[in-house]
């Protein structure tokens, strides 16, 4: 590392780690009970742990993100952060709001809303906590002896998804709005803002790791960039079809939808262009491998698996099925896990000191949580394909369609399994790393 203050992200990077195994246990008591294995049923039923599963993937992406923000901004802007005690603070608040939901959730202290189950009076420590943050992001950026691209798009995406939240904190009475504007946080988040996160990072890592020159990447920022507003903004409308708002919607959801996939496809076509391109052969090849496998694996999921399941004539059956999670799983491990899971290979070698990067683990850690995860999505996939036979073609009940199917979540465990296995040794590897050291300030590799 060049300065002091990134060694704050190796804290955010920790918790993220913790929130990731904590999501990964109740997505197994999920699992389990969807193949009537369902012995903690009085403690935490099947829609507590739906939505701490689903909660904890946003808290850890975005735990994820902050990192990433506070290990390359300092770099990006030539200068220390402004108050690293202050960033400190915020790490701590934002673990203690992430611990008061959870166990709210077991109590039903929640809105029932999906993915914005939160209380509103946590709502606001979360914005407090945020803007905390965003001050110490945008005040470091300010003083900054220079301004790069790729600081400012992320920069950018931390902002819009900050802004984002507001509208999810909205009282409506009617449900439609209430709908409405929920939307705007779930989709204009992960298809939209987050986009922009996800290019800031990978742009870094490109530059860092390929040797390819600054100029080069960052014009194929300004690409992404707008791929991301054209299509994400107004593909929100393919969620728009079946809760009461004007018929406009059904056409220009299903036609932005349909570009969605162009924004993703740039990405993968830039980072494997780029490292084609790159005359360095940097020594941290995991953190390479993340790297381009979250802009090929986002393709695949968000992209691709996206444009199948989100078209109007597909949507009408598909809405609501396993299909949505078969996009879900794999869109959101390839998008976003992934180059969370980039930035903290990258960095941890810098921030420790310790060179661990060529060990058998740490690919073993890729490859195995790859394949589980893949697996997971051909097993939601097969899944939901019969669920939308039986129930919305063949007009059986839902929980009768839910024993059919209950085979294909004995192989999705299976998988998750291999998955867990993965993670587990990068998180392994993650503490062997040790913490940061003030021994490890010298000019990166």
């Amino acid at each position: 590392m060049k300065y002091k203050s990134q060694k704050v992200a190796y804290w955010f990077f920790g918790l993220c780690m913790l929130l990731f195994a904590l999501q990964i246990i109740y997505g197994f008591i999920m699992g389990f009970a969807r193949i009537g294995m369902d012995g903690l049923h009085d403690f935490i039923p099947f829609n507590t742990a739906r939505a701490v599963h689903t909660n904890l993937l946003v808290v850890w992406l975005l735990t994820g993100f902050m990192g990433a923000a506070y290990y390359i901004i300092p770099e990006e802007a030539q200068r220390e952060l402004v108050n690293v005690k202050l960033a400190y603070v915020q790490l701590i608040s934002l673990a203690v709001v992430g611990v008061l939901a959870i166990v709210g959730y077991h109590f039903n202290i929640w809105e029932g809303r999906k993915f914005l189950e939160i209380p509103r009076e946590l709502d606001i420590l979360v914005v407090i906590n945020v803007l905390l943050f965003l001050g110490l992001i945008l005040t470091t950026l300010y003083k900054a002896e220079r301004r790069t691209t790729t600081s400012l798009v992320l920069t950018m995406g931390l902002v819009f998804a900050a802004l984002l939240y507001l509208p999810g904190m909205i009282w409506f009475d009617s449900q439609v709005t209430d709908s409405f504007f929920r939307w705007w946080v779930v989709h204009l988040w992960v298809e939209g803002v987050w986009e922009l996160i996800m290019g800031g990072i990978l742009s870094y890592l490109l530059i860092k790791l390929t040797g390819v020159d600054r100029e080069v990447i960052e014009k194929w920022l300004y690409v992404i960039v707008g791929l991301t507003f054209l299509s994400g903004l107004l593909g929100t409308g393919h969620h728009y079809y079946y809760i009461g708002v004007n018929k406009i919607w059904l056409i220009v959801g299903g036609i932005f939808s349909a570009l969605e996939p162009l924004a993703f496809l740039a990405m993968a076509l830039f980072a494997v262009y780029m490292y084609r391109k790159g005359e360095k052969s940097h020594p941290n090849k995991i953190a390479l491998f993340w790297t381009i496998g979250a802009s090929i694996v986002s393709f695949v999921g968000a992209g691709l698996l996206g444009f199948a399941h989100t078209l109007p004539q597909t949507n009408l059956y598909t809405h609501g099925t396993l299909v949505t999670a078969m996009h879900g799983h794999y869109a959101f491990w390839g998008a976003y896990a992934m180059i969370v899971l980039a930035i903290i290979s990258y960095a941890l070698p810098n921030l420790t000191g310790r060179k661990r990067y060529n060990n058998t683990s740490g690919h073993m850690a890729f490859w195995l949580s790859n394949v589980g995860m893949l697996g997971m999505t051909v097993a939601f996939g097969v899944a939901g394909v019969a669920q939308v036979y039986l129930e919305r073609k063949m007009k059986l009940d839902f929980m009768d369609v839910q024993n059919e199917i209950a085979i294909h979540f004995v192989v999705l465990l299976l998988c998750a399994t291999l998955f867990t296995t993965g993670i587990t040794l990068f998180i392994i590897e993650f503490i062997k790393y040790g913490k940061p050291t003030d021994e490890a300030l010298v000019k990166e590799e």
